[in-house]
């Protein structure tokens, strides 16, 4: 098993029948958990990545009327390697 965690940003806050709908998406088979951010305005979804992808999860919120903004990184990207420094001058005799 493979575990992941996909996070999206939503802009109209669920109503009460797709907050029920959302709901039952744990039920889905490979759905490990879902969590709510309200200040946050998120929504994460854990899932087994051996049953589920990243795009089956966004339809199923969809489906479930989640108005998705974007899917947020959850890592940013590595700082970019320092430059080389210049090679000193030798000394003089």
């Amino acid at each position: 098993m493979t575990q992941l965690d996909v996070v999206y940003r939503y802009g109209v806050p669920p109503s009460e029948a797709a907050t029920l709908a959302i709901a039952r998406v744990r039920e889905v088979y490979g759905v490990r958990g879902v969590v709510f951010d309200e200040a946050e305005k998120t929504i994460r979804i854990e899932y087994d990545a051996t049953r589920l992808n990243e795009s089956m999860i966004h339809q199923l919120l969809r489906r479930a009327g989640l108005d998705i903004v974007e899917s947020l990184r959850q890592f940013s990207d590595p700082p970019p390697p320092p430059e080389p420094a210049a090679a000193a001058p030798a000394p003089a005799k």
